[in-house]
């Protein structure tokens, strides 16, 4: 609900700013949505889900066909180079790599560092001292000489 109501005044927002965009420019933007979206899945593919090369891949895959498109105008004699619809090419890949950002699983690396490891790590220390009791007391070998293939003959 956090994301939904700013999400909708945004739209809002956008639908009054669309009649002040030219039309090339609105191309542009979806041209650089699109090929975002091609570079980030290419990305993220690549680089096993990576969230900081996703990203990278969307602006790189917009910024790359924007340059190439300003390349093939500049060679024509009416239009030529323009860095607004380049702008606007990067800008398209820019929000794409934001929605990404936005809308995909977060790395759960960062919350199971939390006060969950420290109990689970404390249970797993309490677990391994506890079989070793249970072997000492049965005259088995500790269990980091099992770990290291040593057979209780040894120490008989």
């Amino acid at each position: 609900m956090r994301t939904l109501i700013p999400t909708l005044v945004l739209f809002m927002l956008a639908s009054y700013c669309h009649g002040q965009v030219e039309r090339d420019k609105a191309l542009h933007f979806l041209g650089g949505n699109l090929f975002g979206l091609a570079g980030a899945g290419i990305a993220k593919q690549m680089s096993d889900g990576n969230r900081l090369w996703t990203f990278v891949g969307s602006v790189a895959g917009s910024t790359l066909i924007g340059v190439a498109k300003e390349a093939v105008d500049s060679g024509q004699r009416d239009n030529g180079w323009d860095n607004d619809d380049l702008a606007a090419t990067v800008l398209g890949g820019v929000t794409v790599g934001v929605t990404i950002e936005l809308f995909s699983k977060k790395n759960n690396k960062k919350r199971l560092r939390g006060s969950y490891t420290k109990r689970q790590t404390k249970r797993n220390k309490i677990d391994q001292y506890e079989e070793y009791t249970v072997l000492k007391l049965n005259g088995d070998q500790p269990p980091s000489l099992i770990s290291l293939g040593l057979s209780p003959q040894i120490f008989q």
